[in-house]
C-alpha cells in the first residue's frame, strides 16, 4: 500500500516533476499515443499542463487547483489531462509557449496551461491561474467551466480559433534572409545598441526581474578584446562584480541562483539550474582572464566546485535542477536571521561577518538575510582594523562554519535527471575552468561526462535526449547536438584526443543530415525522424540558453578550421545570412549568433609542432589562460603536422632547428613561424581583430 488516497498514471514516469504529480487526485498522463488517442475517442478536449520541478509556482498551482478535489472532479470530468515535463519536452513547450502569445499579452512562462482539440491544436491557454479571482487573473475553477461549455455548446467557435493558432504557428520562425553580405561592423553596431538597455549602476539590462544575460556580456568582452574600448569591458566587469556581491550568487555554496527579483541582484529567484551556472562559469573566468580579478576566478572556481559537489552523479553525469524551496517555503535553505548567526560565531566574527555580508536585525528578505556583499571589503577592514589578508582569512572561517551549519538543513528538492544538451553545457564549463584555472579535477569532470552520455545517451548513432533511474529516452534535439558538439571541440583543444573530434565530427555531420532545413536553411529543433507534431520549430533566438542555431554556427566556423572542409564553413556562412537581418535588428536576442558571427569573421588557428609531444606542454600551460576569443588551438608533432589543414601547403620540416614552433594562421593562411612563446604571444596580441 503507498498510503496515498490517489494514484494516476504519472506513477510510471521517470521526470520527477511528473512523479510530484503522480499522487494528485487529477487523473493525469503524460504526453503520447495512448492519451492522444484517448481524446479522439471520448471528443474531449485536452487540458496541457508544462512546468518543471524547480518551478515555484508550478507547485503552487499545484497545491492550489491540482490537489482540490473539487477543481480535479471538473478537469476529470471534461478534460483529458496531460502533464509534461519541459525540461525533457523541449519541443512541446516550444510550440505551446509560441502558442500562448496568440491568447494572452503578458508573455508565457511556467506553469503553463493550455487547452487542445484532441488533435493537439490550442485554443484558449495562459500560464499559473490562481484557484478563484485574483490577481487580476480569472480563477481556474471559472476557466474550466467556461472552456468545457464552450467546447459542448460552440464548437464552430473552437475550430475556428484552433484554425488561426495553427496558421499563426506556421509563420513563427520564418525570417527574411539577407541577400547582401553581412556588415564588418555588425558586432561594433549591435553592442552600441544595447547601451540603452545597459544599466550603469547595478550593471545587466533593464531593471527587475533581472536575468544574467549571458551571451550578451560574452559579446561585450569580444568586442572590447578586438577593439580596445575599454567601456565594454567595463560594463561586463560591473554586472560580474554586482552579481557576485549580490544575493543572485551563493556566498556560503558557490553558484548562482536563477534570477534577480529586483534591479539590484539582492533578492534571487533561489532555484538553481545546471545550465545558467554552466554559462556563468565561462563568463566569469574570461573576465577574470581580462582583469585580472582574483574574484571572478574564485567564483568561478566556487561555481565548479558546487556543480561537482551537489549536482554531479556518481555515474559521471550533470543533475538539471534544484528547488528554490525546502520545507515548503522559498529560499529557507539560504537565508539566516542576525540571532542564528550570534550564536553560531563568536562575538567578534560575528560582528565582522554581518558586517560584511549586510547581515542586520530587520534582515533583506522577510525578516530573514540574503547574504550579500552590500560594502567594499577594504573598507571593512579599516573599520575593524584588519589586514585584507586577515579579514580574508576571518571570513573564510566563518563561511566554512556556516556553510557547515547549513548542510545540516534540509535541502531543495534536486530533480536528478540528466539531459544531454544542458551537460554539453556543463562540460564546456568544466573544460575552461580546466584551461584558466588548471585543476585537473575539472578535466577530469568533463572527460567523465562525455564518457558518460556516450556510453548512456548514444545509441543506434544517434543522441538521446534523458537519462534517469538507469533510463534514456527521447530523441536529441537541436540543442542536444550542438551543446554537445562544442563540447567535444573544446574537450579536443586541451587533450588533441582525435576520438573527440571525430565524434564532434560524426554529430555535425548528422545534424546537417536530419535538422537542416534543405528549403529555407538553419536547423530546425527537431529531427526527421522525430515524432509528427502540430508545428516543427525552427529559431535563431536565444533564451535562458544559446540557441542551438547559433552554437551550431560557431561549431561550423571550428570544425572547418580543423577538418577544411569547405562545406562546413558553407552552411555557417548561410545560417549567417539566413539570421543576419534578425542580428542587426535584435542583438539582444542574438548574442550566440553575433559571437559565432565574431568567430566567423576574425576566426584564426594556432598550430603547434614539436618534435614530441612531451615538448608541447609547457607552451600549452602558458596558452589556455590567454583570452582566445574565436581561435582554435591545435598541437601535434612533427610527423602528424601535414594532416593540419593550415600546414598541408607547407613542404619540408614543420619545425625550425628541431625546435617546438608556433604558427598562427587565418583561413590557413599563416604568419611566419616562431620558435619562442613570447614571440608567439606577441603575435597573438598584434593580430587579435585579423580580418
Amino acid at each position: 500500500m503507498s498510503g496515498h488516497k490517489y494514484t494516476n498514471a504519472l506513477i510510471h514516469e521517470t521526470s520527477p516533476y511528473l512523479l510530484q504529480h503522480a499522487h494528485n487526485p487529477v487523473e493525469w498522463q503524460s504526453w503520447g499515443d495512448e492519451a492522444l488517442s484517448r481524446a479522439k475517442k471520448e471528443d474531449k478536449p485536452i487540458l496541457l499542463s508544462i512546468g518543471y520541478s524547480a518551478c515555484h509556482w508550478c507547485h503552487v498551482m499545484e497545491k492550489e487547483s491540482f490537489e482540490d478535489e473539487a477543481i480535479a472532479a471538473v478537469m476529470n470530468r471534461h478534460f483529458i489531462n496531460i502533464k509534461v515535463d519541459r525540461e525533457e519536452r523541449p519541443d512541446l513547450d516550444q510550440i505551446y509557449q509560441n502558442a500562448v502569445q496568440f491568447f494572452i499579452k503578458r508573455g508565457g512562462g511556467w506553469p503553463l496551461t493550455m487547452f487542445l482539440t484532441p488533435e493537439g491544436v490550442p485554443f484558449h491557454g495562459g500560464t499559473y491561474f490562481p484557484p478563484e479571482d485574483r490577481y487580476n487573473l480569472p480563477g481556474f475553477s471559472r476557466v474550466l467551466g467556461a472552456v468545457a461549455k464552450t467546447y459542448a455548446e460552440n464548437r464552430h467557435e473552437i475550430l475556428t480559433q484552433s484554425a488561426q493558432v495553427l496558421t499563426n504557428l506556421s509563420q513563427v520562425g520564418k525570417v527574411r534572409p539577407k541577400k547582401e553580405a553581412l556588415p564588418a561592423d555588425l558586432v561594433e553596431k549591435s553592442v552600441r545598441s544595447l547601451d540603452r538597455f545597459f544599466d550603469p549602476s547595478n550593471g545587466g539590462f533593464g531593471g527587475a526581474p533581472k536575468f544574467p544575460n549571458t551571451m550578451t556580456h560574452e559579446l561585450y568582452l569580444r568586442h572590447y578584446h578586438r577593439s580596445g574600448e575599454a567601456s565594454y569591458l567595463n560594463r561586463a566587469l560591473l554586472t560580474l562584480y554586482k552579481m557576485g556581491t549580490g544575493g543572485i550568487y551563493d556566498h556560503l555554496g558557490g553558484g548562482f541562483h536563477r534570477y534577480s527579483v529586483d534591479e539590484r541582484w539582492l533578492v534571487p529567484h533561489f532555484e538553481k539550474m545546471l545550465y545558467d551556472n554552466a554559462q556563468l562559469v565561462p563568463l566569469y573566468l574570461h573576465g577574470y582572464q581580462l582583469s585580472l580579478n582574483p574574484r571572478f576566478r574564485q567564483i568561478a572556481a566556487e561555481t565548479l566546485d558546487y556543480v561537482l559537489r551537489e549536482m554531479t552523479s556518481p555515474e559521471g553525469g550533470f543533475y538539471s535542477t534544484q528547488d528554490a524551496d525546502s520545507e515548503g517555503v522559498e529560499g529557507m535553505f539560504f537565508v539566516w536571521t542576525l540571532e542564528e548567526i550570534e550564536q553560531l560565531l563568536p562575538p567578534a566574527e560575528s560582528q565582522i561577518f554581518c558586517r560584511y555580508f549586510g547581515v542586520t536585525q530587520r534582515g533583506n528578505f522577510e525578516g530573514s538575510n540574503i547574504l550579500n556583499i552590500p560594502h567594499d571589503a577594504a573598507g571593512i577592514g579599516r573599520e575593524f582594523n584588519l589586514s585584507p589578508e586577515v579579514l580574508e582569512e576571518k571570513i573564510a572561517a566563518c563561511k566554512k562554519t556556516l556553510f557547515d551549519i547549513r548542510e545540516s538543513r534540509m535541502k531543495p528538492f534536486r530533480d536528478e535527471k540528466i539531459l544531454t544538451g544542458w551537460n554539453g553545457l556543463m562540460i564546456s564549463a568544466f573544460i575552461e575552468g580546466f584551461r584558466v584555472i588548471g585543476d585537473k579535477r575539472y578535466l577530469s569532470a568533463a572527460e567523465k561526462g562525455i564518457e558518460f552520455i556516450f556510453k548512456h545517451l548514444y545509441q543506434n548513432d544517434k543522441l538521446l535526449a534523458v537519462y534517469k533511474d538507469g533510463k534514456a529516452k527521447l530523441n536529441g534535439y537541436l540543442d542536444d547536438y550542438a551543446f554537445l558538439t562544442a563540447a567535444l571541440l573544446d574537450l579536443y583543444e586541451v587533450t588533441f584526443r582525435k576520438e573527440y573530434l571525430e565524434k564532434a565530427t560524426l554529430l555535425a555531420d548528422h545534424l546537417l543530415a536530419g535538422f537542416w532545413d534543405r528549403e529555407e536553411g538553419g536547423f530546425y529543433f527537431t529531427g526527421m525522424d522525430h515524432e509528427s507534431l502540430i508545428n516543427r520549430p525552427k529559431s535563431g533566438h536565444d533564451h535562458s540558453i544559446p540557441s542551438g542555431n547559433g552554437v551550431s554556427a560557431k561549431n561550423l566556423v571550428r570544425l572547418h578550421a580543423h577538418a577544411g572542409r569547405p562545406a562546413y564553413r558553407d552552411f555557417a556562412d548561410g545560417l549567417f545570412k539566413l539570421y543576419g537581418k534578425e542580428m542587426e535588428e535584435n542583438p539582444f536576442g542574438f548574442g550566440s549568433f553575433l559571437c559565432a558571427y565574431d568567430d566567423y569573421r576574425h576566426a584564426s588557428q594556432i598550430v603547434l609542432v614539436g618534435a614530441e609531444k612531451e615538448e608541447l606542454a609547457p607552451w600549452l600551460d602558458q596558452l589556455n589562460p590567454l583570452y582566445l576569443a574565436g581561435t582554435t588551438l591545435f598541437a601535434t608533432t612533427e610527423k602528424e603536422a601535414e594532416a593540419h589543414p593550415a600546414l598541408k601547403h607547407l613542404s619540408g620540416k614543420k619545425t625550425i632547428g628541431g625546435k617546438t614552433t608556433a604558427y598562427l594562421c587565418q583561413n590557413f593562411t599563416c604568419l611566419p613561424p616562431v620558435t619562442s612563446f613570447d614571440a608567439l604571444k606577441n603575435l597573438i596580441m598584434e593580430n587579435k581583430g585579423l580580418s
